[in-house]
């Protein structure tokens, strides 16, 4: 039986590889979107798209965003961003 190398992650169940770096990707297990900085190990380093603290995601936790979540995803940052500068 062939086991990835302890510094491969895990392909995604969508695609069979793991996503590359600049990817937007849902975190199922957290349910947040982020981009994908790069891996750790057998975990992706995600970062929310608004920048900030990455985290550690498993790659078969993590699925591609379609381009209507990500425009989705941008424009709840940008509603977000525009209230706190209201406030």
């Amino acid at each position: 039986m062939n086991t990835p190398h302890p510094t491969t992650p895990t392909p995604t169940p969508e695609t069979g590889t793991p996503p590359p770096p600049g990817t937007a990707v849902r975190d199922t297990t957290r349910d947040r979107i982020g981009i994908v900085m790069g891996h750790e190990g057998p975990y992706l380093q995600l970062r929310p798209l608004s920048g900030g603290r990455e985290w550690d995601a498993d790659p078969a936790a993590v699925r591609p965003l379609t381009p209507a979540e990500l425009l989705r995803a941008r424009l709840a940052e940008a509603n977000a961003r525009s209230r706190q500068t209201l406030a």
